[in-house]
Order: C-alpha cells, then sequence, then structure tokens
C-alpha cells in the first residue's frame, strides 16, 4: 500500500491575507502618511528586509545562525556603489581632479590609473550580475569550508563574526582602492538620472517593494517545496537526514548562499536608496542588528522579518532622535521585552491574536489546513 504523500499549496488563505497587508503597508500606507524625507528613511529600512528574509532561511529553516550576513549586504553594496562612482568620475565632473576619469579618493592617494578589477563595474548588465554573484561566491567558499567539515552552531557563528571583522579591516586598510573608512560617497546619477532628487528617492521607494516582494515569492517557494522541508529535518534531525542519504553540506552550502544572494540585492538597493557605502555598515555591530531584525518579526516567518527590519530600524531612528545618549539602551530593551515576551516574535503575535480573527471573516476558514511543518517551531 503506497502513502500518500501531502502537498502544501504554494499560498494558504494566511498567506494571501499576511501579503496583502503587507503589500498595503508598502506601497498604500507609508506613502500616504509620510513626507519624503520620512519615506526615504523606510526605504533604506527596507532594505534590511531582504537580510531578514534570508536569515529566516538560513537560520530559522536551516537552523544556520550567521552573524556575518553585514558582509554579503556590503559586497552587493560596494558593486553598485563601485559602478554608480565610475559614472560620477567621468572627466566632465572631474575636471578638479589632477586625474580625471577615476574616483576622487583614488586621485587622493595619488593612484593614477583604475585598478583592473574595477573597469568591470562601467558595465551596468555586468554590475546588476555581480551585485549578487559575488556575494553568492562569497557565501559559497565560506560555507564549503565550514559545512564539509560540519562546523555548525555557535562555532560557525563565531568564524561568521570573524569574518566580517577581517573584511572590515581589509576595506579600511586600502583606502587608496576602496575609500577607506569613509567608503564609496558622492554617488550622484545612475545614467543620468538624478539620485539625490525627492522624486528619485519616492521611486526607488517602490522599486525597493516590488524587488522584496519577487524575493519574498523565491522564499515561499523554497519554503513550499521538498528543499524546504529538508531543511527543516536538518535543523532539528540533522544525522537522521544524513543518515537518509541526503548530503546535508550540500544543502546548507544552498541556502546559506540563497541567503547571501538576498542581502546582496538589498545592499545595492541601499547604496542607490542612500547615495553612498561604508564598511560602517560591514561590522559586527550591523550584522548583529541584522539577526535581530530577524527575531523580533519571528525567524520562523518570511513575512514577520519584514515587519522586524521596520520597526527595529524606526525604533532605533526614533530613540536615537529622542533619547541621543540612551537609545542603545532603549533598543536592547525593546529586543530583550519582544524575545522574551513573544519568543516567536512579531509573527508569533500575528498568530495567536490577530490572524484567527481576520479568518473568521474569510468565507470557509473553518475548512483553513494547518500550517505547513516550515511555519512551526521546533517545539510544536
Amino acid at each position: 500500500m503506497q502513502s500518500k504523500q501531502i502537498k502544501h499549496p504554494f499560498l494558504t488563505r494566511r498567506d494571501v491575507i499576511g501579503y496583502a497587508i503587507l503589500a498595503a503597508v508598502i506601497f498604500l500606507l507609508l506613502p500616504a502618511v509620510l513626507d519624503s524625507f520620512r519615506l526615504n528613511l523606510f526605504g533604506k529600512y527596507l532594505t534590511y528586509a531582504f537580510v531578514a528574509v534570508g536569515l529566516v532561511l538560513c537560520w530559522g529553516a536551516g537552523g544556520i545562525l550567521s552573524l556575518g550576513q553585514g558582509i554579503f549586504f556590503g559586497l552587493g553594496g560596494y558593486c553598485m556603489a563601485m559602478f554608480l562612482k565610475l559614472e560620477a568620475s567621468t572627466p566632465e565632473n572631474t575636471s578638479i581632479q589632477s586625474t580625471p576619469g577615476i574616483p576622487d579618493f583614488m586621485d587622493w592617494n595619488q593612484l593614477t590609473a583604475l585598478p583592473w578589477w574595477w573597469e568591470p563595474f562601467y558595465s551596468l548588465p555586468l554590475t546588476l550580475l555581480a551585485v549578487v554573484a559575488v556575494p553568492v561566491m562569497f557565501a559559497f567558499v565560506i560555507g564549503f569550508a565550514m559545512f564539509t567539515r560540519r562546523v555548525s552552531g555557535v562555532y560557525f557563528a563565531i568564524i561568521t563574526q570573524a569574518v566580517v571583522a577581517i573584511l572590515t579591516i581589509l576595506i579600511i586598510g586600502q583606502q587608496g582602492f576602496t575609500g577607506g573608512v569613509n567608503g564609496i560617497t558622492d554617488l550622484r546619477t545612475l545614467f543620468g538620472w538624478d539620485i539625490r532628487t525627492e522624486e528619485a528617492k519616492t521611486t526607488l521607494y517602490f522599486v525597493n517593494g516590488a524587488l522584496l516582494f519577487v524575493v519574498l515569492m523565491v522564499a515561499q517557494f523554497v519554503r513550499r517545496s521538498k528543499l524546504g522541508r529538508l531543511l527543516i529535518a536538518m535543523r532539528d534531525q540533522p544525522d537522521r537526514v544524513r543518515f537518509s542519504g541526503y548530503d546535508v553540506a550540500k544543502f546548507k552550502i544552498f541556502i546559506f548562499c540563497l541567503g547571501a544572494g538576498f542581502a546582496g540585492i538589498g545592499g545595492a538597493m541601499f547604496t542607490l536608496q542612500v547615495g553612498f557605502m561604508s564598511p560602517t555598515l560591514i561590522g559586527i555591530v550591523p550584522s548583529i542588528e541584522m539577526v535581530i531584525f530577524c527575531a523580533v518579526g519571528g525567524r520562523l516567518s518570511i513575512i514577520g522579518a519584514v515587519y522586524g527590519a521596520l520597526v527595529v530600524n524606526w525604533a532605533k531612528t526614533t530613540f536615537s532622535e529622542s533619547f541621543p545618549e540612551l537609545w542603545l539602551f532603549g533598543l536592547g530593551a525593546l529586543f530583550i521585552a519582544v524575545v522574551m515576551a513573544f519568543p516567536n516574535g512579531l509573527a508569533g503575535v500575528w498568530a495567536q491574536h490577530i490572524e484567527p480573527r481576520l479568518l473568521k471573516l474569510w468565507p470557509g476558514s473553518a475548512k483553513q489546513p494547518a500550517a505547513p511543518a516550515a511555519e512551526k517551531t521546533p517545539a510544536e
């Protein structure tokens, strides 16, 4: 007698409601109630959501706690910044330099020729490819070195932090090639389109939102696929999965690289939205903050991760404006309060208190199937 394989739908009613509300918040509510300055801030917050969604797949589904996602965010951002800087460094825009046609920080450091590895970033298609490919290749090297040797848990988290520190020191030390501690600044145009205007910032906000939903759909597909169920199994019982004939290391490498690709897209959009990229966005503190986004939103919910990124960054901005000397304590208190009171984050609050009421308004909600295993905590 053959056993029937349970198939989970790509989008359940719960998912449809969640995505519809998130779309209404991003595309309707925030643009309607915020001025252009605040909307630009939330556009910056949305770029961090790309990282948080990737962490849900890595940490929440796969059990891979990475404290180095700032690496991939920064690499994607630097790739885009290099393209924009080359466009801003054309001879007609750099007439006051002794060596027109190269970035200003290279001129200040007495470099007279563009390094060979900057050359591909004259091309936008190659730059867009590099935004994803460079973080993914870097993640592959780290993942292959760690996962094939079965390094996991706290040891993997510590190693990723060490890599963050090394990369930050390297970028700062090579000031003539990377801009040093200041990073790559004074980014002005994208093919002649001034990205510093309010209209450009608003347009980029909506582009951010659209790209985020593409990433959410990719993450949703992964979670609903056989790979998503294998990730849950590897998180809870890696040895049983390995004894069943699956190569756990390959699956971990893949999902780690996918999360890096998401972070690279977020970093590139950050550069466009804010107009600069610096090593302060790659360091240990930003990487830990990215994990906080995921934890506050709910490490098992990709939609919750988006809300976590928005809420934590909004709280960070609010605390720093109102209490400049105490905002770090306020942010830490927020994180501790959410984790202690709501261990499943904002997504847990939604699932327990808000979602049941909304489902009652949906015809046929009584027949709604139980949530797939990928959305449940190990305790469930």
